[in-house]
């Protein structure tokens, strides 16, 4: 039971509708009243001086929202977009509920992506972000095969991305371009190599050319950890690659183009085109496959230099037989005065190597191969054309024993059951001359280790008992670099 003082002082239902009732009978008798006498341009100023006055009393809203659209109109896709598209994709947590999955058949991994309206939480410095995927659908007027009155429906997709108003600056010129950046190294990673070739073969490179390069998936799984290349020189090329992709403001400072040239050489088998391969994907380069035996004049090399792309590697195989130009302007029997046609010249490739026509394009690498250096001009051998060169030798006792790993599972230690062979092998690899292909190939032709080993031995002492092919005893000269034998030989001249 109440109090009787509470009693006193409630009042009926019946006396609080009646006050409810005076109550809207008085608004809206006020209301008639100031609608017919206050003027319009009157109740418009005290309407929103009402609204000031509030907004001043009330908390100022305090998050931002950066809304990121896919396409930036005419200028087609955003590249934010995609940027956080991709970013994203490495913050997904345990807390999202649902997600987006698909399979590029050109790729060997799931791609993980946001589904709509859900949200990922990131920081950056200190700064709480919010993501947040918005898909609209919106019905655009015009017939459809949905039937009379139904327009086509446009989807549109966007990212919001809210944060404290105060830390826009910040946001806009530090976390935008992280994110960028972060997405480009991710890209990099899943890249799927290309090797571009004249002709048709392979799909077309279609808008980024005039159709002369066709392509295909360059899948080639050669790495510098299973290269059978000692150790200090297989460092020294990366190095090299390394220096040459975090100088591109050195080349601009000093006026050079932003290019590398490398001159591989040696005997046939002896790795030349797999470190091509490792050097793609290493660097995540496409590869362009230039024969300039296909190729009739300077202005068709011009021309494709210039379709190449940036981030690219333009292999020049086998130099020392394309770079023997014969005179393929000369006319044929029978018509003395038909004018010369255009023809590929020396001075025409040595342009496109490293004068004006090289710069079309950056970061781009070079490479030359040949199996005889000393048939090479000297004119191409000079740096800023092959800058470096990298001999190609004979297999070594260390290029045996990672080969052995990689086909044969054998531990690249001391500590296994074929060290005696081991030992003998090692022999035997420095009295002869096999190539690394050679070597390759004798493990292909059995899983048994012990087999394959067996048969690489009895292929060495094949090799041993056959007669050098330069007719020379001394296998360690045979197997000296040509270019320090040419050099040897010149300064022996001089003196």
């Amino acid at each position: 039971m109440l109090p009787p003082n509470v009693k006193g002082i409630m009042a009926s239902p019946s006396s609080l509708f009646s006050i409810y009732a005076s109550y809207t009978a008085s608004m809206m008798l006020a209301r008639t009243v100031v609608n017919d006498i206050v003027p319009r341009p009157v109740q418009s100023y005290l309407w929103r001086a009402t609204c000031q006055l509030f907004k001043a009393k009330l908390p100022v809203q305090q998050h931002l929202t950066l809304v990121v659209e896919e396409h930036a109109g005419d200028l087609g896709r955003n590249q934010i977009f995609d940027a956080a598209e991709l970013y994203l994709s490495t913050k997904i947590g345990t807390d999202t509920d649902r997600l987006k999955i698909s399979k590029n058949p050109t790729k060997n991994h799931v791609m993980v992506r946001l589904a709509r309206d859900e949200t990922i939480h990131d920081t950056f410095e200190g700064i709480e972000l919010k993501w947040k995927f918005v898909t609209i659908t919106t019905r655009q007027a015009g017939g459809s095969s949905n039937g009379p009155g139904q327009g086509s429906q446009e989807m549109k997709r966007c990212f919001e991305l809210s944060f404290d108003k105060k830390h826009k600056d910040k946001i806009i010129g530090s976390y935008v371009p992280f994110v960028i950046e972060k997405s480009s190294d991710l890209k990099d990673k899943e890249k799927v190599l290309k090797m571009f070739t004249l002709g048709g073969y392979g799909r077309s490179r279609g808008k980024y050319g005039n159709g002369a390069w066709s392509w295909i998936n360059l899948e080639h799984p050669s790495t510098f950890d299973t290269l059978a290349m000692e150790p200090e020189l297989k460092k020294a090329v990366m190095h090299d690659l390394d220096r040459f992709l975090g100088r591109r403001e050195f080349y601009k400072r000093v006026g050079r183009a932003w290019k590398r040239g490398y001159l591989l050489y040696g005997p046939p088998g002896t790795g030349k085109s797999s470190l091509v391969a490792a050097m793609a994907n290493y660097l995540k380069f496409d590869v362009y496959d230039l024969q300039l035996s296909n190729i009739r004049s300077d202005s068709q090399l011009r021309q494709l230099l210039l379709d190449t792309g940036n981030s690219s590697i333009l292999v020049i195989e086998d130099i020392d037989c394309s770079i023997d130009l014969p005179e393929r302007s000369a006319p044929p029997d029978g018509t003395p005065n038909m004018p010369p046609r255009p023809e590929l010249t020396l001075s025409g490739l040595l342009n496109f190597i490293d004068g004006l026509w090289s710069s079309c394009g950056d970061e781009r690498i070079i490479v030359f191969t040949t199996n005889h250096v000393e048939k090479l001009d000297p004119a191409l051998l000079r740096p800023g054309r092959m800058d470096m060169h990298i001999h190609m030798s004979y297999c070594t006792f260390h290029g045996f024993k990672l080969l052995a790993a990689n086909y044969l599972g054998i531990p690249n230690t001391d500590n296994h059951c074929h060290r005696h062979v081991f030992m003998e092998i090692k022999d035997l690899i420095a009295e002869t001359q096999v190539t690394p292909a050679e070597v390759a190939e004798e493990f292909m032709k059995s899983e048994d280790s012990g087999v394959a080993l067996d048969g690489l031995v009895k292929l060495l002492k094949r090799k041993k008992m056959e007669p050098p092919a330069d007719g020379k005893s001394e296998v360690n000269e045979q197997i000296e670099d040509p270019l320090r034998k040419k050099q040897k030989v010149e300064d022996e001249t001089k003196n």
